[in-house]
């Protein structure tokens, strides 16, 4: 028996075996053993190979293309482009990309948008089977075009109660079911239609915001160089109020001492609001801001891009891994400390250059005892500073004062030798 020495990735859409040609088309129906998601399975009912279904069970898969690797005819069907939030990217990480051959089809994304005739040049893609919507909500809120690949638990009428839920209601929706198929649907409407309407699990859903409605991003004209609104920043939810206060931000960035030219790292940097302020006043340097959870990695991304601040580069991994290969910073922040506080603290205090300065926010007296301990490892003195913030907001004819939860900063500076 002649077996392939690749595993083929093959797109197909809504017509299914009658919309290939040439090599692909063959390939399928040569196979031994065919493998993918049970919509896109029954596309091609006519091909009487093995099937084996792809959902959770993604290690399970990657088993399977393991062990009939080279002695069988193996196809893995995706719908529309498999390298376009598909699996053909994991597949290939986790048994060697140089195993597989890809033949892309054309993406229902780009058959949405088509439809619709709008660009995506612009537009923020993502897919709800690999993230949640409230993981992606923020970028959504600032958006001015979103693609959306649906999933069965949030479909397009769940999508668009939840972002009415949230006051996200100046977006216009359109829903394009089947695409390619006979029974191809294209509907738009207001959300408050489309949350009572019904439509068929294969379909893409596209929001375009209508021109003139609130949460565009302000120009950056608009905000202070620090110690902006805590709600000038986009945040993650429910973790929504866990941002470095204003008021602690502008005493923090002091703290720090950032000039002009200066490197700064902000570790465990969450929705961004210091490293964007940081970089706002190291005009000519550089901003490392170094989150190990992917959807604040996003947010700072958006904030960036909201301030309009150049010199600011977001990392997405764990501290201090991460550090090796960053340029030695004038001055670290560290803001989201959650485990290892000794090791983490000693690797930035040691990258850190001689007369630079370190400091640590913590919320807790628990995290206090142990960061003050950290720190006192490694350098002295120590400087500590118990911040109680209230706001006053008038009520008819009072002022009257709202406190925040207290905050503790510590700070350390690295000693200058001298020769």
């Amino acid at each position: 028996m002649n077996v392939d020495s690749k595993i083929h990735i093959i797109g197909i859409g809504s017509d299914g075996l009658q919309g290939l040609t040439g090599k692909p088309r063959e390939l399928l129906q040569s196979a031994e053993l065919i493998l993918g998601a049970e919509p896109t399975l029954a596309l091609v009912p006519e091909i009487t190979a093995q099937r084996l279904a792809i959902g959770p069970n993604l290690p399970e898969v990657v088993q399977t293309l393991e062990t009939h690797f080279g002695k069988k005819r193996m196809v893995v069907v995706a719908s529309g482009d498999p390298l376009f939030y598909g699996v053909a990217r994991y597949l290939c990480d986790k048994v060697g990309e140089e195993r597989f051959e890809v033949w892309p089809h054309v993406s229902s994304m780009q058959l949405a948008f088509a439809r619709i005739k709008e660009s995506w040049e612009e537009a923020y893609l993502t897919n709800l089977a690999t993230h949640s919507l409230e993981s992606v909500i923020d970028r959504i809120r600032t958006a001015d075009t979103v693609g959306i690949f649906t999933s069965d638990e949030e479909d397009p009428p769940t999508i668009a109660k939840q972002l009415l839920a949230r006051g996200l209601d100046y977006f216009r929706a359109f829903v394009c079911e089947n695409l390619g198929a006979p029974d191809e649907r294209v509907t738009q409407g207001e959300l408050l239609e489309i949350q009572e309407m019904e439509f068929d699990a294969l379909n893409v859903m596209i929001l375009k915001r209508k021109p003139g409605r609130p949460d565009q991003q302000r120009s950056p004209h608009q905000f202070r160089r620090f110690g902006n609104p805590d709600d000038a920043f986009i945040q993650s939810r429910p973790k929504s109020g866990l941002i470095t206060q204003a008021e602690v931000r502008a005493i923090a960035l002091a703290q720090l001492d950032v000039q002009p030219g200066n490197v700064v790292w902000d570790i465990g940097a969450g929705s961004g609001s210091v490293a964007i302020e940081a970089a706002q006043l190291a005009a000519g340097g550089m901003v490392y801001a170094i989150e190990q959870d992917v959807a604040d990695y996003h947010l700072i991304v958006a904030n960036a891009q909201t301030f309009g601040v150049k010199n600011l580069t977001p990392i997405h991994g764990h501290a201090p891994a991460v550090f090796t290969g960053l340029p030695a910073p004038d001055a670290v922040f560290v803001g989201g400390i959650r485990q290892e506080a000794s090791r983490l603290l000693a690797a930035a205090f040691k990258a850190l250059r001689p007369g630079g300065r370190l400091v640590v926010n913590v919320a807790s007296v628990e995290g206090l005892s142990a960061v003050y301990a950290a720190l006192k490892e490694i350098a002295s003195p120590v400087q500590g500073m118990l911040i109680n913030i209230a706001r006053g907001n008038e009520q008819l004819e009072t002022l009257r004062f709202e406190a925040l939860n207290p905050t503790f900063l510590l700070t350390v500076t690295k000693p200058v030798v001298k020769l």
